[in-house]
């Protein structure tokens, strides 16, 4: 028997996949546990369409990531920390605080934990930061940490 599964299932196969199983394992346990649906015409049509809407989704997820990377290029981050005599920051500058900057200077939302600090940011002065927008793909954060 043909079916589509509507999810994972170990040793058979992944979530939207068309697989061929036994009679008995489908009716007896993936139609009753909602694992899966038969593979009707109207059922395979659905598949279709769904996965072609999750293509689509993917794609348009990839062209705002190139956007962003793009857009994040341009901008240039202001960062203001208290600091000592010889220019040693109290702390450090933290991914959260130049994600909250951008957010509020430049309008971009991007989460804390795609921003890369390959090292603390312990001193006034300008940096370039990377930050891991998904599917590959990098921008660069232009930081320029300023006296309080």
């Amino acid at each position: 028997m043909k079916v589509i599964l509507q999810q994972d299932v170990r040793d058979q196969g992944k979530k939207g996949q068309l697989i061929e199983v036994s009679d008995g394992y489908a009716r007896n346990f993936l139609l009753p546990k909602k694992l899966a649906v038969e593979a009707t015409a109207d059922n395979i049509n659905a598949m279709k369409i769904k996965e072609a809407a999750r293509l689509k989704k993917l794609e348009d997820d990839k062209a705002e990531a190139r956007k962003a990377a793009a857009k994040l290029d341009s901008l240039i981050v202001k960062v203001s920390a208290k600091a000592g005599t010889a220019g040693k920051l109290f702390g450090a500058v933290t991914a959260k605080e130049i994600s909250d900057a951008l957010a509020e200077q430049h309008g971009v939302a991007i989460e804390k934990n795609k921003i890369v600090l390959d090292e603390h940011i312990k001193n006034y002065g300008s940096y370039e930061i990377k930050c891991k927008l998904g599917f590959e793909i990098t921008g660069t954060i232009h930081v320029l940490v300023v006296e309080a």
